[in-house]
Order: structure tokens, then C-alpha cells, then sequence
């Protein structure tokens, strides 16, 4: 059993429900746009901007931008709990899994920090 500070929640039901939720939301935002997509056609700068200069959508993409987050990092924390052992990799297993963390963090967090500063205008 792995047993570490860089889970999410020290909790495999709440990770493994924090997984679903965020697929879901990312499921219902992905079929939007492709909905939105499809009733516009001929989309234009000015309505694919209008769109995003909405509230309503600011919040849903913010949303949906802390769901990939969330999802992304329970995948990754999985991946290398799974794979990065000592038994694959030998003593330096856990050097190995805990910079790949912090990798994967750092970049979650960039591109989260960027995502935002994208919707939001900062």
C-alpha cells in the first residue's frame, strides 16, 4: 500500500469520485462547445470573444479548468504510485516518484495560473 503527503486525499474513494466528477464536467463542457459549434457554423471572432466575455461562461471554463486539474493530478498521482516502485525501479523509487509529483504539480499549476489569466483578462 502506498501511503503518501502528495495524494490529493488520503482517500481512494474521494480520489476515485474527484475522477468521475471532473470526467463528467469536462464531458459536459466539451459537448457544449461541440454544440456550440455546430449551431454556429460560420463562427466569428466577435461571437466566439462574446461568448467568452460572459460571466456565465467565465465561471463554466474556470469550472471546467479546476475539474482537468483535479482530474489530471489523481491520474498522474495514480501513474506514479503505480508504476514508479521500488520494485520497478529499485532504492531511488521514491526520489523518482516524488520529483515526477512535483514535475507534474508545477506544470498542473502553470498551466492552471495561465488558464486562468486567459479567461479572466489579468
Amino acid at each position: 500500500m502506498v501511503t503518501s503527503v502528495t495524494n490529493l486525499s488520503r482517500s481512494g474513494l474521494y480520489d476515485w469520485m474527484a475522477q468521475r466528477v471532473s470526467a463528467v464536467l469536462l464531458a459536459v463542457y466539451t459537448l457544449f462547445l461541440l454544440g456550440y459549434f455546430l449551431v454556429n457554423p460560420d463562427l466569428t471572432y466577435e461571437q466566439w470573444a462574446g461568448l467568452f466575455n460572459q460571466t456565465w461562461m467565465r465561471i463554466f471554463s474556470l469550472l471546467t479548468l479546476v475539474a482537468l486539474a483535479v482530474h489530471a493530478w489523481v491520474g498522474m498521482w495514480t501513474i506514479s504510485t503505480d508504476y514508479l516502485t521500488p520494485m520497478a525501479m529499485g532504492k531511488a523509487a521514491t526520489i523518482v516518484r516524488f520529483l515526477f509529483q512535483v514535475a507534474c504539480g508545477l506544470l498542473m499549476f502553470v498551466l492552471f495560473v495561465w488558464g486562468v489569466q486567459i479567461l479572466w483578462g489579468f
